[in-house]
């Protein structure tokens, strides 16, 4: 893994910056953290936040959409972007000496995109046509639909992309007051990672700020108030079912999170999981199976996934509650912890291979914590996790609640 020294400050009257300084690196990473994404679209169209994050790659009052692509990767760099529930990251990547030229594209983009009004319509059939590529691919819109079902009328329910309907309704107005309200929030954060210091950075960014920053606005928490979960279902001309379970869990704060983590390693990520061997390799019910955990500041899912036979449906559902109630009743088996330990700390050193990851750990840690956490901290907590703490978890999420469950089967 590569090793690097993350450091961070706030600009003064502006934003945080967080630098993640990997000396033996010939490449830079820049990424710019808004904390705000699609659930800050409470009594707003959904899928604005997304359309902001697509609008600011269509022109400033310095370059146009093209200058902005060709100015990067003529010089061999790249742009991107993605937005989430929570934050959108707009990421600039190239050679070390590049950094200069990132800082400047990235901010013009971010701050100064002039939104226009042709490329305005232009972009709604562009999302259109994302938004119905997702949709008529079940596999992918079964995402959406388990997140309605688990998070109901509160905006973390809606799709990041939004609807055909919702996107209709999205104006200039509303674009430029969502970027207003959110891309010049003191609460933002600045990463870079590469074979440079704080100072260096901070002397490089200086002359691409705004002139002003301001207070952030709180979103919408989410309340868990519904008697019963929902239980959504779509049919469609498909061979196949495509089943999501999912259950709330504490949010990203709780001390629960690392066990929570390894419960999921054990209970369907991987190869050697319980979920995969039992549906898959002793059964043959699917050829896909998964579980996954998506945390926010004050809560979040624990789901599983599962392409199979609708005539398999039963059955698979059986062996995912005896799992599931085997885990609650005798904890892990020999060696399961450790291996989800020893899987957990291997990807998490795989990835740091990148620049990339490094200014995303340090970006993260500052928007999420506050601080940047060592690696070593992380893996010591990590490695500290019990078995007792594994099925305590399990005991928090499964037993106190029936899942949501979302569906996408034959007609």
């Amino acid at each position: 893994m590569s090793k690097a020294v993350y450091e961070w400050r706030r600009i003064p009257n502006g934003p945080r910056l967080a630098v993640a300084t990997v000396a033996d690196s010939e490449c830079a990473a820049l990424s710019i953290h808004i904390p705000a994404g699609s659930r800050d679209e409470d009594g707003l169209p959904a899928g604005l936040a997304h359309f902001v994050e697509h609008m600011v790659f269509k022109g400033t009052d310095r370059r146009s959409a093209r200058d902005l692509s060709l100015d990067i990767e003529n010089a061999g760099g790249q742009i991107n972007a993605c937005t989430s529930e929570d934050q959108t990251v707009y990421e600039g990547r190239g050679e070390a000496e590049l950094l200069p030229l990132l800082a400047d594209v990235l901010s013009d983009m971010v701050w100064h995109a002039t939104f226009p009004e042709s490329e305005i319509q232009l972009e709604r059939e562009v999302i259109g046509e994302e938004i119905t590529m997702y949709r008529e691919s079940p596999a992918d819109h079964i995402g959406d639909l388990i997140s309605k079902a688990v998070w109901d009328a509160h905006p973390l329910g809606n799709p990041i992309s939004g609807s055909l309907e919702s996107i209709t309704a999205i104006d200039r107005t509303h674009l430029l007051k969502f970027r207003e309200r959110h891309h010049f929030r003191n609460d933002l954060v600045i990463s870079a990672a590469g074979p440079f210091t704080l100072d260096e950075v901070m002397h490089v960014l200086t002359a691409h700020l705004p002139g002003g920053f301001r207070d952030g606005r709180a979103c919408l928490p989410f309340d868990r108030t519904q008697d019963a979960p929902n239980h959504l279902t779509e049919t469609r001309e498909t061979d196949q079912l495509q089943l999501s379970l999912a259950w709330h869990t504490p949010g990203r704060h709780a001390e629960a999170r690392h066990a929570l983590r390894l419960l999921s390693l054990m209970l369907g990520e991987t190869a050697s999981s319980r979920l995969f061997l039992e549906l898959r390799e002793e059964r043959g019910l699917c050829y896909q199976i998964s579980s996954d955990v998506t945390l926010f500041h004050e809560t979040g899912a624990f789901e599983i996934n599962a392409g199979l036979d609708p005539e398999s449906r039963e059955e698979a559902l059986a062996c995912i509650h005896r799992e599931i109630k085997d885990l609650l009743t005798n904890g892990p088996r020999p060696g399961e912890l450790e291996r989800a330990k020893r899987l957990a700390i291997a990807q998490s050193k795989l990835a740091f291979e990148s620049t990339a990851a490094h200014a995303a750990w340090a970006g993260e840690g500052v928007l999420d914590f506050g601080r940047i956490p060592p690696h070593a901290e992380w893996r010591d907590r990590m490695l500290a996790v019990t078995g007792a703490e594994v099925q305590s978890i399990a005991r928090g999420i499964f037993q106190n609640q029936q899942p949501a469950i979302a569906e996408i089967g034959p007609l």
